[in-house]
């Protein structure tokens, strides 16, 4: 009977601790439009969302009802944005704005750890400048947290 017991215990504690998981994502996007005129931020959302709202059933792999999800109820309205520096100014790729953004990247990392969230996961990407007439180009970076 003692056996059971403890066995139950363990199996709750260890099921209390998987319910008890958080997870959160920052995003850092850092424009690369040339001359300084993309707008660089790291964002936080503050909101909670339920996927189940935009999610939608195909029955045939062919009719799918996601015209009926209005994208408008899918957008949250509470974000943190911090202002990054954009990766070129006037001149071209400017290093001490790379060097301002790590700072501050760093900075909000650090916060996240003594805040009790641990880093599990990083994925960037970019979309590059595609020459003389496209004038486009983010990197995005996200960092996946997870709390215990």
């Amino acid at each position: 009977m003692k056996r059971s017991t403890l066995l139950f215990l363990l199996a709750f504690t260890f099921m209390g601790d998987l319910l008890a998981q958080e997870f959160k994502i920052i995003t850092i996007v850092e424009s690369i439009v040339p001359m300084g005129i993309g707008r660089s931020r790291l964002i936080e959302s503050t909101s909670t969302i339920n996927s189940d709202a935009a999610t939608t059933v195909r029955t045939d792999g062919k009719k799918s009802d996601q015209g009926d999800v209005d994208r408008g109820d899918l957008k949250v309205d509470n974000f943190k944005e911090t202002k990054l520096l954009n990766f070129f100014s006037g001149a071209g790729i400017n290093f001490q704005n790379i060097a301002s953004n790590d700072a501050m990247v760093m900075d909000k990392m650090n916060k996240m750890a003594a805040e009790g969230w641990e880093l599990i996961h990083i994925a960037a990407g970019v979309e590059s400048d595609g020459g003389k007439d496209d004038g486009q180009g983010i990197y995005i970076t996200r960092l996946y947290y997870q709390k215990r």
